[in-house]
């Protein structure tokens, strides 16, 4: 009976993806991800990408936003962070570890040298079924990228995170405005239309 159940479920996730165009459309392109036309979108709306950008992708595998930025920046460095593999992509540097674990910070240091133009997170907690608890966890997720760009981002430096609607979206928003002059907030039409999910787009840090 459970396997049944699993098989049902498996098989209502193939046609859910079967209808989706961004699924389809990924996969015409030789993208890794359908999440790669979400950053072409919010690129497209913020222009943050350019050939110079030194780059930092949180949460990157299995690289679909790293590719997007691969495809733009050209003198520029990137550097992608997962703790899951990701597949070698060509001019990027991959590093498997955590960020949150201070050795992960220091190789992020030691490997731009310099302060950095763009970070990136499309970072997610895994899923408990619990939407409530997962809101939570991913905007906590979120919040420590936040703290974590204003030791590193230059001046006019961006920040790009996935931030999910939920009772403590406003505690996350409230702590972005507190470092950065520009804050906005941006649902790309490629995301699900069910899910909870958006953009903090996140640009100038304050200077104390």
């Amino acid at each position: 009976m459970k396997k049944s159940k699993r098989v049902k479920k498996s098989n209502s996730w193939r046609i859910k993806q079967n209808r989706d165009q961004f699924f389809k459309k990924s996969k015409t392109l030789g993208y890794r991800s359908r999440a790669s036309f979400k950053l072409i979108e919010l690129n497209n709306k913020f222009k943050f990408l350019n050939k110079n950008t030194n780059l930092l992708d949180l949460g990157s595998s299995p690289g679909g936003w790293t590719q997007v930025a691969n495809q733009k920046i050209k003198s520029g460095k990137i550097m992608s962070i997962d703790i899951k593999e990701m597949e070698p992509l060509q001019n990027v540097k991959f590093y498997k570890g955590d960020i949150l674990d201070s050795q992960t910070k220091k190789e992020v240091f030691t490997y731009f040298n310099s302060k950095l133009d763009v970070i990136l997170s499309d970072m997610a907690a895994d899923t408990t079924g619990n939407k409530s608890l997962d809101s939570i966890r991913t905007n906590k997720l979120c919040a420590d990228v936040i703290y974590f760009s204003k030791d590193i981002l230059k001046p006019k430096g961006v920040l790009v995170s996935k931030l999910f609607m939920g009772d403590d979206f406003l505690e996350v928003k409230n702590l972005a405005k507190t470092l950065f002059k520009k804050v906005n907030f941006f649902k790309p039409v490629s995301s699900k239309k069910e899910s909870k999910e958006t953009y903090l787009h996140c640009e100038i840090l304050n200077t104390l």
